[in-house]
């Protein structure tokens, strides 16, 4: 980190609303502990570009090479990325050096007329490009006693939900913090419980991450880590490292933390895989002490993925592409 003052420190981001947004609030609390500009550096990410299905271009990784290319060549100072965008394996000369308060982890759902899913009618045409949301969604259709059909597609926030403006879809799931960033989590019509159809891991979280030897940046940045959120999403994202299976696989996570009174005692990892028509789900949940480091918290994640291999998920990890 260059540490004249006045000297801008260059924030790496994608070129959408959805991540400028994101990029915009990390940059003004940089600005706030550093006392120094910030300026966005807007980097064009294969993903953003390719119109290829998710799925069939392998999803992991996709929206993050290029600003990881821009942090080694020195071209920006930090990166901020959405967490369920990164790959699990981190680069050894880089780090993620702040994962700020998660927002919202659910999904949610954009649909006509301001149905609720349980509303939609029998056969609904449902947009998404998520293998693991069609396998949640098709499975609490099935448990409602209704069909829907999942259609995929691509695009950014405003192209998704013109879909279901336009009649095309009957409605759009997206993530809802997502929809909180750029504003418009009003336009959800129902926010779909974890209950009935979990997260994918990460969603909801930041990661600002920073060449692995600028200590004096990595110390900067982490005045904006929260504790809980790095506990609970390196919790997930282990599990689905250990169930191999890259973001476009239909793995969904969530890590809650479990209060007694004011007092964070405990943390509830739930994990799920399926079938992508949603016949066969394995689901299962493991509660244990808040992880108190990186090593724990992975540790937790390993458990339940075992747990879920043995109950037969791996047999379900074949549905990569649509």
């Amino acid at each position: 980190m260059n540490s004249r003052p006045d000297q801008p420190l260059r924030l790496g981001t994608r070129r959408s609303k959805l991540a400028m947004s994101q990029s915009g609030h990390v940059a003004d609390a940089v600005r706030a502990v550093t006392g120094r500009p910030v300026e966005l550096v807007e980097i064009t990410t294969y993903g953003d570009v390719s119109r290829e299905n998710l799925a069939q271009i392998g999803g992991t990784g996709v929206f993050v090479t290029a600003l990881r290319d821009a942090l080694v060549r020195g071209e920006v100072d930090f990166a901020v990325h959405s967490l369920k965008d990164l790959p699990t394996t981190q680069p050894d000369e880089l780090v993620i050096a702040a994962m700020p308060e998660r927002q919202d982890p659910r999904d949610a759902l954009v649909a006509r007329d301001g149905l609720t899913f349980e509303q939609l009618p029998d056969g609904a045409r449902v947009g998404t490009g998520s293998p693991r949301r069609m396998a949640q969604l098709n499975a609490y259709a099935k448990g409602l006693g209704k069909s829907i059909e999942c259609v995929a597609i691509r695009g950014n926030v405003d192209t998704r939900i013109q879909f279901v403006r336009d009649g095309e879809l009957d409605a759009v799931v997206l993530a809802a913090a997502g929809l909180n960033r750029i504003g418009r989590g009003d336009e959800a019509t129902d926010l779909l419980s974890v209950d009935n159809v979990l997260p994918a891991p990460g969603q909801g979280a930041l990661a600002v991450e920073c060449l692995a030897s600028d200590a004096e940046l990595i110390a900067a940045l982490g005045q904006l880590d929260d504790a809980h959120t790095r506990a609970a999403v390196t919790a997930e994202r282990a599990l689905l490292a250990a169930l191999e299976a890259g973001c476009s696989a239909p793995v969904g996570a969530l890590a809650d933390l479990l209060a007694d009174g004011q007092i964070v005692n405990e943390m509830r990892l739930r994990g799920v895989v399926g079938t992508l028509d949603g016949s066969t789900l394995v689901q299962l949940s493991t509660t244990g002490p808040v992880p108190q480091s990186y090593d724990e918290a992975m540790a937790l994640g390993r458990e339940l993925a075992d747990e879920m291999l043995a109950k037969g998920a791996a047999g379900l990890m074949g549905e990569r592409s649509l």
